[in-house]
């Protein structure tokens, strides 16, 4: 007789590798990522999308540097948000604000965790398993690095914690990224206020004709004021500055808990 005892579900590799446990799976990468924000007080965010083809010295590399500087305007500004050392408040009324998050890949991605680490600021990493390109850069902050399979799991922590999205030129997956938030944004499922920025008007304006949208009606023409265009580090920075301080200065009982920002 066989007496021996099966394996506890939890710890049963096969079925939490199945087909059986997708939920669970989709879940972990709710609740693992929320755990880490909470511990590490972090209250939300300004994303940066781009290209992690972007190189330092490559052809574009004018971005890669743009990014950076910009990452660390961006984490030396919001330092003056930051929780007291000594501070005694619950971790939803002093966490981090503005924090600089991205793909946690390289090009655009480590550029902009880059400038964030070297202004001396917490920098979040969301990065996804892909067959080629997708590795974590080493700029990540210890324990806000990510990794995620499923793509959905992902743009919703994009997405929930952001205050605003910087996008610089990129390929599908930034544009997948970029039109995500402004559906999102567009048919009002965001119940908060978000700044889109996009870096690189001439990139921009080439490769996705907007005006063209509005043209043919598949647009309102007020759409075209859910983004903004800026091509250099200061003038993305004063866009950032003027709507992120709205927020910046809302008294500590109206700014809602982290991860409450966004519709149910």
């Amino acid at each position: 007789m066989n007496t021996a005892r099966p394996p506890l579900a939890y710890e049963n590799a096969d079925f939490l590798k199945g087909p059986d446990a997708r939920p669970l799976r989709i879940l972990s990468e709710y609740l693992e990522p929320l755990g880490h924000f909470r511990q590490q007080q972090i209250r939300d965010t300004v994303v940066f999308f781009g290209s992690a083809r972007i190189q330092e010295s490559g052809p574009l590399g004018r971005y890669y540097e743009d990014a950076r500087f910009l990452a660390g305007l961006v984490t030396t500004w919001a330092a003056k948000f930051h929780p007291p050392s000594s501070s005694a408040k619950p971790q939803e009324e002093t966490g981090y604000r503005f924090v600089v998050c991205s793909g946690g890949g390289p090009g655009i991605m480590e550029a902009a965790n880059r400038g964030a680490m070297e202004a001396g600021g917490k920098t979040i990493g969301l990065n996804i398993g892909l067959p080629f390109e997708q590795f974590p850069n080493p700029y990540i902050t210890d324990c806000l690095g990510f990794e995620f399979h499923y793509f959905f799991m992902r743009k919703f922590w994009f997405a929930y914690l952001a205050k605003a999205l910087v996008v610089f030129p990129g390929g599908f997956g930034t544009m997948d990224e970029l039109f995500e938030i402004l559906t999102l944004v567009q048919t009002q499922k965001l119940a908060k206020d978000i700044t889109i920025i996009l870096y690189g008007s001439q990139f921009w304006k080439e490769v996705v004709n907007f005006d063209a949208l509005v043209k043919y009606g598949t647009i309102a023409a007020a759409d075209l004021d859910l983004f903004h265009f800026a091509d250099t580090p200061e003038s993305a920075m004063e866009i950032l500055q003027e709507s992120l301080t709205r927020h910046g200065q809302t008294a500590d009982h109206e700014i809602p808990a982290i991860c409450s920002s966004a519709k149910p």
